[in-house]
């Protein structure tokens, strides 16, 4: 897929690494619509950076969960740009829940944004990429999707589910849409981690350092540029950590 001029929706990107995606999307020649939840600040930034690269770009408050602001948000996309070729769903949250402190809540919050979302975006994004005979889904999970980890029980499951999603997903859209996931490992670490539990990830992780949010985007492009013969697969970018 060439990028130029092709319209991507990258879910959550106001901050982070959905923030680099967006812009090396942008880079490529991509007009690109973001969604945020509660960023608006960071989302009007980031919208400056993305039309400086001469394409139109478009932010839109949507809380993936919710059906109704998706189908919108989708909406909207269609209506500014035409069409709608590429979705990155990378819209997600990352509590720490320690078995003594998970309720229902605790485990819906975290469901519900993190694959229902996904599911709910891909849906509507799904439907217009077959209708107009052609587009391409990144899911962004995790590798704790398949190696789980204490004190983050929903957000592991959560991600399992996406890995899931992804391969059920290129079944149901194929031939015309390609879906497929990125699996980061250690990239962007959680603001409250100490100094003592950051060195045990870098020694865990066979590659002895972190990956940065630009590891997660090169492996987006590749799976949206790469090839068009690729799908259902789930690409680790996690420096070695599935493997230790």
């Amino acid at each position: 897929m060439d990028l130029t001029n092709r319209v991507a929706l990258v879910t959550g990107a106001a901050r982070r690494v959905g923030r680099v995606i967006a812009l090396a999307l942008a880079k490529r020649g991509a007009q690109v619509a973001i969604t945020y939840r509660s960023s608006q600040r960071d989302a009007d930034q980031l919208i400056k950076e993305l039309e400086a690269f001469g394409k139109k770009s478009l932010a839109i408050r949507a809380d993936v969960s919710r059906a109704s602001e998706v189908t919108t948000a989708v909406g909207r996309v269609v209506e500014t740009f035409g069409r709608i070729d590429i979705l990155v769903n990378n819209a997600a949250v990352f509590p720490r829940t320690p078995w003594a402190a998970l309720d229902e809540a605790a485990w819906d919050g975290v469901i519900d944004t993190n694959l229902k979302g996904s599911f709910l975006v891909a849906k509507a994004a799904g439907d217009r990429m077959k209708a107009q005979g052609s587009g391409k889904i990144v899911n962004i999970a995790d590798w704790a999707g398949e190696r789980p980890y204490r004190d983050y029980l929903p957000y592991c499951i959560s991600k399992a589910g996406v890995i899931a999603l992804t391969k059920a997903l290129a079944l149901e859209l194929a031939p015309d849409v390609q879906v497929n996931a990125v699996a980061p490992g250690p990239v962007m670490l959680p603001d409250d981690m100490s100094a003592q539990e950051r060195a045990a990830v870098v020694a865990a992780t066979p590659l002895r350092r972190i990956g940065s949010p630009d590891d997660i985007a090169n492996a987006v492009l590749f799976l949206l540029e790469g090839s068009d013969f690729i799908t259902g697969a789930v690409l680790p970018v996690d420096g070695g950590r599935l493997i230790a």
